[in-house]
């Protein structure tokens, strides 16, 4: 479409450096814009905090993004010192008199104070709700080369991982795919309902025959057709990148981190959550884990968990188990 995409974070009842840390935590490693794009906090709700929302926005810097304050004029200076943020960081302001469709910005409503990038005009710029925005200061270049579109100055690992997987025709599905039920799905491969709960969720393929694909968890055939790759067996087996465990580093804070859950990154290093680390340890931060689990007679998800270091809801999620009481012997459970 030729737009310029950047990212915002709504950030309500955040006031706390620790409550920050597992915010930013969280979202930092999954934001898809491109490097030094605006990564904008909204603050317009709840309780605030300034010296939170300051190391917020430089946490957002050192993550290589620009740091941008969102919100209404009159609501942040009640809430925060808008004026020593403002000499930090450029603003997103929103005034408008009504929400009725408007086009153009109206300039008597403007929000004057020091340092603001980007005038939010109203709400609903279209019937419906969409905001409507005037760029101050070209700001919303960032992270495009030139302020051109089709030029991002880098593609998330996400983004790159999406482009080879929608270039690789359904043909080539084999076991070690992780693919995604189509919502147009309306049969599983014997003719039977494929039910709601399934549409729009991912699994692994774990057999392959014909124009059908086994999916892990829920053991159901399916055609190639009523599904879309997310994830190539060479991409998930890839393994790179490392992380030096840091003074107050926990399993979950790095994963978190990372984009992961703290399981994965556990089994990944062959460790469990219950594993001590410390600092100067190596851990790896990418890849695929390899370690898997065959069910045998007698096995209940519950008993496996416990033997394996890992909880029953991490053993259901990893492998799309939506009943933890049917498992099947010979299944694979990876963990």
């Amino acid at each position: 479409m030729g737009r310029r995409a950047h990212t915002y974070i709504w950030w309500q009842n955040v006031t706390t450096h620790q409550q920050a840390d597992k915010v930013l935590d969280y979202f930092l490693p999954r934001v898809q814009t491109p490097k030094q794009s605006i990564v904008a906090l909204d603050v317009e709700s709840g309780q605030q905090n300034t010296s939170t929302v300051d190391y917020a926005l430089t946490r957002i810097k050192q993550a290589g993004y620009t740091p941008v304050l969102y919100g209404y004029k009159g609501y942040l200076q009640s809430h925060v010192d808008l004026a020593s943020l403002a000499k930090k960081y450029p603003l997103w302001l929103a005034a408008y008199p009504d929400y009725n469709v408007t086009t153009k910005p109206n300039y008597a409503y403007f929000p004057s104070f020091d340092n603001v990038g980007i005038y939010q005009f109203t709400s609903t710029y279209v019937a419906g709700g969409l905001d409507g925005d005037v760029d101050l200061t070209g700001i919303t270049d960032s992270g495009y080369h030139n302020g051109n579109a089709s030029k991002p100055v880098s593609k998330p690992q996400a983004v790159k991982q999406g482009i080879v997987a929608d270039n690789t025709p359904k043909k080539d599905i084999t076991t070690g795919y992780t693919v995604k039920v189509n919502y147009s799905a309306r049969h599983w491969a014997s003719g039977q309902t494929i039910p709601s709960w399934v549409k729009g969720h991912m699994y692994p393929v774990v057999q392959t025959s014909g124009d059908k694909v086994l999916l892990g968890g829920i053991m159901s055939w399916i055609k190639r057709s009523d599904v879309e790759i997310l994830q190539t067996a060479k991409q998930a087996t890839q393994t790179s990148g490392t992380y030096t465990v840091q003074s107050g580093d926990s399993w979950w804070s790095i994963a978190n981190r990372h984009g992961m859950s703290m399981y994965t990154l556990a089994a990944r290093n062959r460790k469990t959550i219950y594993t001590v680390i410390h600092p100067g340890d190596k851990l790896t931060v990418s890849g695929q884990t390899s370690r898997t689990y065959t069910v045998c007679h007698g096995d209940t998800l519950s008993g496996i968990a416990g033997r394996l270091g890992v909880s029953v809801g991490h053993l259901a999620q990893t492998n799309h188990i939506s009943n933890p009481n049917l498992i099947f012997v010979g299944q694979q459970l990876s963990y």
